[in-house]
């Protein structure tokens, strides 16, 4: 018996419903998603986080290739036919307080600033050299252990610093181009050593990433991480405060609000222990008076100083040209606060006028260059600029380039640099 089709009137009962299509992403590999640091969903490593670091595993290649140069062509002796260590390059200066911090501490047998000689570590907050003993543990030499340090803190710093960049740039590549500028900026040889740069970018960039995101007990924690590698976490807690209250939306968020407290521990902690050594709460600011002429003056009298052993040839031609630095490097910084506050971009503007502020008001400038380094708004201003103007990047790369490898020549041969 054949089947009669329907008639107009008849229904056939309902069925199940057919499956939905599963979508599958253009590429056809899934993208893990997780919840971490850098946001609240964001991919674990995408395409252009890997771009940034593969740019950034070449730059500190380079770097490195000129440590070597540096080894042989501008050895302390010129008559030496030694080059001496592979690592001893990179062992300068600052380094050799965080060691002596990291292995004897800060007050080795009975020694402290009431006696002569005392070399102010407390000036030096405890984060990066208790960290440095604590991957000694596990790496024999302590300048690698450094470098081990710093060039896993810089990975992580040029991925938030992307991140960041593309969070307030919509154009395509624009998290690329700010790190490229950072990274060839004059003081970059700083984040290659055993120095608290890399470290303090490593936790201040993403708590303000964390920020951008509203999730203010993670970022008032890592903030509080970066107070205890440089007091310039408070800086970045001040920002992180006003930008909480600038973005607040409902009283269920001012919860929160004790949070922005943490950042301030450290600090706390720290002087509370060397006033338990030498009976004085401000004792690493008093380090940094004796130490490095930080003592509090006027702006005007900071930048007189300055120009006095920049121009008057009263200074060795070393240090008059870091001299000349400084004061390029404040001019900068004046001009990115400015550019700031003409954005309205008010909690930037606080963390750069803050750091201007600590650094422009002690007997002469010291520093500042370095200090760029922590200045993130201004590689995203540097990017901006270079989106909307093409021949700016080229014009950049020309002109910075030189003093970049300059600096980093003056840094590992030996010679001072900031």
């Amino acid at each position: 018996m054949s089947a009669v089709p329907p008639g107009p009137r008849e229904r056939i009962p309902a069925g199940p419903p057919p499956p939905r299509p599963v979508r599958r992403p253009a590429t056809g590999v899934a993208i893990r998603v997780r919840r971490d640091l850098f946001g609240r969903s964001a991919p674990r490593l995408s395409r252009a986080d890997r771009e940034v670091l593969w740019l950034y595993l070449l730059i500190r290649t380079g770097i490195w290739i000129t440590a070597y140069c540096a080894r042989w062509l501008f050895p302390s002796d010129p008559d030496t036919t030694d080059p001496g260590p592979v690592l001893a390059s990179f062992a300068r200066w600052d380094w050799g307080l965080f060691l002596r911090i990291a292995s004897e501490g800060y007050f080795p047998g009975r020694g402290g600033p009431w006696q002569a000689g005392w070399d102010n570590r407390e000036a030096f907050f405890p984060g990066f050299p208790l960290l440095l003993r604590a991957v000694h543990a596990v790496v024999p030499g302590w300048t690698a252990a450094g470098l081990l340090i710093s060039s896993i803190a810089g990975a992580v710093a040029v991925v938030a610093l992307a991140r960041i960049t593309r969070l307030q740039l919509p154009d395509a590549g624009a998290g690329q181009r700010a790190v490229l500028f950072f990274l060839v900026s004059p003081c970059a040889v700083f984040l290659a050593v055993g120095y608290t740069e890399s470290l303090f970018l490593a936790v201040a960039l993403p708590a303000w990433l964390t920020a951008r995101h509203r999730r203010w007990a993670l970022a008032a924690t890592l903030a509080a991480l970066a107070t205890a590698v440089r007091v310039s976490g408070l800086f970045l807690a001040a920002a992180l405060a006003l930008q909480f209250f600038l973005s607040v939306r409902d009283r269920r968020e001012l919860r929160a609000l004790p949070w922005l407290a943490l950042p301030a521990l450290p600090a706390f902690l720290y002087s509370w222990y060397l006033c338990a050594r030498t009976g004085d709460w401000m004792a690493w600011k008093h380090a940094e008076e004796r130490g490095w002429y930080r003592t509090l003056h006027t702006p005007w009298d900071a930048w007189s100083h300055t120009w006095h052993g920049a121009f008057d040839h009263v200074q060795t031609t070393g240090y008059a040209f870091m001299f000349q630095a400084e004061l390029a490097a404040m001019l900068v910084g004046l001009l990115l606060v400015g550019l700031l506050i003409r954005q309205r971009r008010w909690p930037e503007a606080l963390y750069v006028g803050l750091s201007l502020c600590a650094l422009g008001t002690s007997y002469w400038y010291m520093s500042i260059p370095r200090a760029t380094l922590l200045w993130w708004p201004l590689w995203i201003a540097l990017a901006a600029r270079s989106m909307r103007r093409p021949r700016f990047r080229s014009g950049y790369l020309c002109l910075v380039t030189p003093l970049t490898a300059v600096f980093a020549l003056t840094f590992l041969s030996g010679r001072w640099a900031g």
